[in-house]
């Protein structure tokens, strides 16, 4: 149930998108994440901060990109909110007696500290990887920016709704949006299916690299010898 509620933004985000476009899609994000966090009030009266600030930098971006009619603000947010778990993730080697991952996962996993340290920084270093992931495919994998700013310089305006493309240009110009369009699903595809693929990959991974060094809680075992 959990799982599902962390990615409903998401899969929002995408089916709005696919009807209604990415400014219509965005504020569907916006409101889904907003009622996210609401819902961990009503349960737990307390919410975390990563949520809070993910909900902080979705309102910015997301607000940037409805108010501005540039998409190029909300594809951001996916790089500074994996920067941002990858900085809590670095920061919790410091900070507290323990790291991050082993306060999330010690209660269920027995593992030794050096394991744990290690753990945490491949952890680190997969939110920073999947950041730069997200940019690549924004500015060089699908070719979006380079195919907006073309359309932006023949259209002379500040922002476009490319969802509407065939309704307000003609010629070269319906060419120019339809390709930025088809660039911008492409980024959109990738949000949902790439990042969420990747994330899968990486805890499978975590799993196989946890049952080589996974021990034994010898407190558990005596209960179940008991």
């Amino acid at each position: 149930m959990k799982l599902v509620i962390d990615f409903l933004p998401i899969l929002l985000f995408f089916v709005a998108y696919k009807f209604a476009g990415i400014y219509w899609a965005t504020a569907v994000a916006i409101g889904a994440t907003a009622a996210q966090v609401a819902w961990m009030w009503i349960r737990q009266r307390r919410v975390e901060t990563l949520p809070l600030a993910t909900l902080a930098l979705l309102i910015v971006f997301g607000g940037l990109t409805i108010a501005l009619h540039d998409p190029i603000f909300v594809m951001w947010k996916p790089t500074l909110v994996n920067w941002l778990f990858a900085a809590v993730f670095i920061g919790s080697h410091w900070i507290g007696a323990r790291p991050l991952i082993e306060r999330m996962m010690g209660q269920a996993v027995v593992l030794p500290p050096p394991i744990w340290r290690r753990l945490n920084a491949l952890w680190s270093g997969f939110f920073i990887a999947l950041g730069f992931a997200n940019l690549f495919v924004v500015y060089i994998g699908s070719g979006f920016y380079d195919a907006h700013q073309a359309l932006l310089a023949a259209t002379g305006a500040a922002g476009v709704d490319l969802s509407a493309c065939a309704t307000r240009y003609q010629g070269a110009t319906l060419e120019l949006c339809n390709t930025a369009h088809a660039r911008e699903s492409i980024w959109v595809d990738f949000k949902l299916f790439g990042m969420m693929g990747l994330t899968l990959a990486f805890v499978i991974a975590q799993t196989v690299y946890l049952a080589r060094h996974v021990k034994d809680d010898p407190a558990a075992h005596a209960l179940e010898t008991d």
